[in-house]
C-alpha cells in the first residue's frame, strides 16, 4: 500500500470510528435507529411479498428475466439475504446520518461533528443538579466554567447591590437590582459571542442614559411589561438561550448594613448600603440585612433542597456571599440540603473588605453566620505567581487549615488576570471532585 493508500485508509477508518460513536451508551440514538430499521424491514417485507406475487402470477414478459437478475436469483438464498441486508442497513444509516446533519447544521458550531454535538447535549442534560450561591464577577466566572458540564444549573444571586446602574434603577424605578443577575444570565448564555455582548453593552454617561447597561434596561422594561421581576428575569433568560436558571435570593427590597471599626479609631460606625461598605477603609465587624428577616424566593429554596451539589463562592465575602446567607430561610435550606457543599475561596483579598484574610478566615466568617460547620470541601488556589494590583494580596491557607477543613489546593488562577479564577479550570476541577464522590458511573453520563 502506497502513501496515498495509507492516508485514504486512515481517513476511512477514522470516519468509521466516528460513526460508531452513534452507538455510545447514553446519547439516546440507538432506540430510534432500531425503530427505523424495524419499520424499514416491514416495508421491505411488504414490497418483497408484492413483487413475489407478481413474479409468480404474471404472464411471461420481457421484464421477468430483468427482475430475476435484480433479485440475484442466480445466487444462493443465504448469500442474497446477507447482500441485501448489508446494502439496506448501509443506506438506512447513511440516510439517517445525512438527514440529521442537514437538520442540525444550523445548530452545529464550526468544526463540530453531529455525534459530538448530540453527545455533549445529552451529557449536559443528564448532568448533576448544581446550585451556585453568590454574586459579582466571581459567580459569573464559575458559571462559565460549569455550563459545559451540566444544563441543570441554578444561580442564586444577591439583590443587595445598590451601586452603579443597578443602584440607580433601584432608586428611580423601584425594582430589584438587575446587575448581578444580568451578569449571570450572560455567563450562562449559549451565544456569549454576540447576544451577551449586546446585553452587556453600557451606554456612555453623556448619551442621556446615565451609563446604564442595555441588559439592565431590558430587565427593567420587562418588569414593567410583565409586572413581575422574576418573570422579567425568566424572559431575559429565554432571549439569551440560557441553559439553567438565575434566581434572586429574595424578592424583598433589602439593604445591606455593616458595623465598621474605622482605621485609627476604636469606635464602630454603622454603614448603610453595599456600595458604601468598602469605601470606608475600616475593618468589618458584622453585617446584617434590613429588613432582617426577608422571605426567601421559593424556587431558590426548592433548587437548594433538590441539588446534588451546592457551591458557595467565589465572590466578595461580605457584600456578595453573606447577603444571600443572611436570608434566614435560604440559610436553613442550605443547612438542611443533603447535597455536597463546596466553598471556593477567593484568589486574592479585597481592599476594604478582606484585607489580610487567609482562607481559614473566609470559611470561619461564613460558618459564624451559618451557625457551625457547613462545607464538605474547601477549594483554594495554590498558584501564587503573577503581578497583583496594588492593595491586594494572595489569599493563603493557614498552617493548620487542612486539619480544620477538608482542603483541596489547586492551580485556579487566570494567568492573564491572576487575581481572578480561570473559569474552565475551576469548573472542570469542581466537577471532577464531585464525580469522585459519586462514582464513575455518573461521570460517564450513563445514568
Amino acid at each position: 500500500m502506497g502513501l496515498k493508500g495509507e492516508i485514504w485508509y486512515r481517513r476511512w477508518w477514522r470516519s468509521i470510528r466516528q460513526e460508531m460513536r452513534w452507538f455510545t451508551p447514553g446519547i439516546g440514538v440507538k432506540r430510534w435507529l432500531v425503530l427505523i430499521l424495524m419499520g424499514t424491514t416491514l416495508i421491505g417485507t411488504g414490497i418483497a411479498m408484492g413483487l413475489l406475487e407478481v413474479y409468480r402470477t404474471a404472464p411471461d414478459t420481457w421484464w421477468l428475466p430483468a427482475l430475476s437478475v435484480a433479485s440475484l436469483r442466480f445466487l444462493e438464498r443465504p448469500l442474497r439475504v446477507i447482500i441485501f441486508g448489508v446494502l439496506g442497513l448501509g443506506m438506512v444509516l447513511g440516510g439517517v446520518y445525512g438527514l440529521n446533519r442537514a437538520l442540525l447544521r444550523p445548530f452545529l458550531r464550526p468544526g463540530a461533528s453531529v455525534v459530538d454535538t448530540v453527545t455533549n447535549y445529552r451529557k449536559r442534560e443528564r448532568g448533576p443538579r448544581v446550585v451556585v450561591i453568590g454574586g459579582g464577577t466571581g459567580l459569573s466566572a464559575l458559571l462559565r466554567g460549569l455550563k459545559s458540564h451540566t444544563n441543570n444549573l441554578t444561580a442564586v444571586v444577591t439583590v443587595a447591590d445598590d451601586g452603579g446602574s443597578s443602584g440607580e434603577l433601584r432608586r428611580s424605578r423601584g425594582i430589584l437590582p438587575p446587575g448581578d443577575i444580568r451578569n449571570c444570565l450572560t455567563a450562562l448564555s449559549d451565544d456569549e459571542a454576540m447576544l451577551s455582548q449586546i446585553f452587556q453593552y453600557r451606554f456612555s454617561a453623556g448619551a442621556g442614559l446615565n451609563g446604564h447597561s442595555l441588559g439592565n434596561l431590558f430587565i427593567t422594561a420587562m418588569t414593567d411589561i410583565t409586572g413581575s421581576f422574576e418573570e422579567a428575569v425568566a424572559e431575559a433568560g429565554r432571549v439569551l438561550a440560557v441553559k439553567g436558571q438565575v434566581l434572586p435570593s429574595t424578592l424583598h427590597d433589602v439593604t445591606l448594613l455593616a458595623a465598621l471599626k474605622l482605621t485609627g479609631s476604636e469606635n464602630e460606625v454603622q454603614i448603610r448600603g453595599e456600595s458604601e461598605i468598602t469605601r470606608q477603609g475600616g475593618i468589618i465587624r458584622r453585617v446584617w440585612l434590613e429588613p432582617n428577616n426577608p422571605l426567601a424566593f421559593p424556587p431558590a429554596l426548592q433548587a437548594i433542597l433538590a441539588a446534588d451539589l451546592v457551591v458557595v463562592g467565589p465572590g466578595s465575602l461580605y457584600t456578595s456571599l453573606l447577603p444571600n446567607l443572611l436570608v434566614p430561610d435560604l440559610a436553613e435550606a442550605l443547612r438542611a440540603s443533603r447535597a455536597f457543599k463546596f466553598y471556593v475561596c477567593n484568589v486574592a483579598t479585597q481592599p476594604g473588605e478582606t484585607d489580610h484574610y487567609g482562607c481559614g478566615e473566609h470559611v470561619a466568617t461564613l460558618e459564624k453566620y451559618m451557625g457551625g460547620h457547613l462545607f464538605d470541601l474547601v477549594l483554594i488556589n495554590n498558584y501564587m505567581q503573577g503581578k497583583l494590583p496594588a492593595g491586594i494580596d494572595w489569599v493563603r491557607p493557614e498552617p493548620d487549615l487542612n486539619q480544620r477543613y477538608p482542603l483541596y489546593p489547586a492551580d485556579l488562577v487566570d494567568k492573564e488576570r491572576p487575581w481572578r479564577h480561570d473559569s474552565i479550570r475551576l469548573g472542570q476541577i469542581i466537577m471532577d471532585l464531585y464525580f469522585e464522590r459519586t462514582g464513575p458511573l455518573m461521570a460517564r453520563g450513563d445514568l
